[in-house]
């Protein structure tokens, strides 16, 4: 069966919707829109993880299947960010060198920012744990998300 189509849900954690965008069974999209689109579907089990996410149930999303299209470097970026642990932070040097680029080289720090501005399923590839750079997650999104993970890192 194929799963695909747009689900979302109004998240009172976040103050707004969280979009997600499925096609083959795998996430190919995180978005949080104003509203949610009229021909978003509430219910998906994925969304119901995110939810749960939300709440303060650690989960790090390792075994859902997302579909990133990105040239090769910035995929190496976001491939990166996935190593920085639930409830940690991390800055664009330490990503750098995790990808195997140099932090110093301008290309290379351009690059590491323009991978997580182009990051196309947040919480998924966690942009918010990179503390010193804008990732595609809304700021105020990522504040809360690491607030979530350092509350249920203190229980």
């Amino acid at each position: 069966m194929e799963d695909a189509g747009i689900y979302a849900r109004e998240s009172d954690v976040l103050g707004r919707p969280v979009q997600i965008g499925v096609a083959s069974s795998q996430v190919i999209d995180v978005s949080f829109p104003d509203e949610i689109p009229s021909d978003a579907d509430p219910n998906h089990p994925i969304l119901d993880r995110l939810f749960d996410y939300l709440d303060g149930a650690e989960d790090d999303f390792a075994d859902v299947e997302i579909a990133i299209t990105v040239p090769t470097g910035q995929r190496a970026v976001l491939d990166a960010v996935c190593q920085i642990p639930y409830g940690e932070t991390g800055n664009t040097r330490q990503v750098a060198h995790m990808a195997n680029l140099n932090p110093d080289d301008e290309d290379d720090a351009g690059t590491v920012r323009a991978a997580l501005r182009a990051n196309p399923v947040p919480i998924f590839v966690p942009d918010h744990r990179v503390d010193d750079a804008p990732g595609a997650t809304p700021s105020d999104v990522a504040a809360t998300l690491r607030n979530v993970e350092r509350s249920r890192e203190l229980k």
